[in-house]
């Protein structure tokens, strides 16, 4: 079993918000993120990046815990 780093629980739980936000904007056309970075765009961006990065780490996890 691989053990997880704090970069990999850190991906997953940004994973996790990135996922939550985009049910709620699917649900209820409300965008969490923008509503707690509204006035700071560029810290909104920069998040948007964490989580899209936080899932490419994610998706190189599964392939690193299939050699294990």
């Amino acid at each position: 079993m691989y053990k997880l780093n704090n970069i990999d629980k850190l991906s997953f739980v940004l994973v996790l918000i990135g996922a939550l936000n985009w049910g709620l904007l699917g649900l209820l056309n409300f965008n969490l993120v923008n509503v707690i970075f509204g006035g700071i765009p560029f810290l909104a961006r920069v998040i948007y990046i964490l989580v899209g990065l936080s899932a490419v780490n994610i998706i190189v996890f599964i392939f690193r815990s299939k050699k294990d």
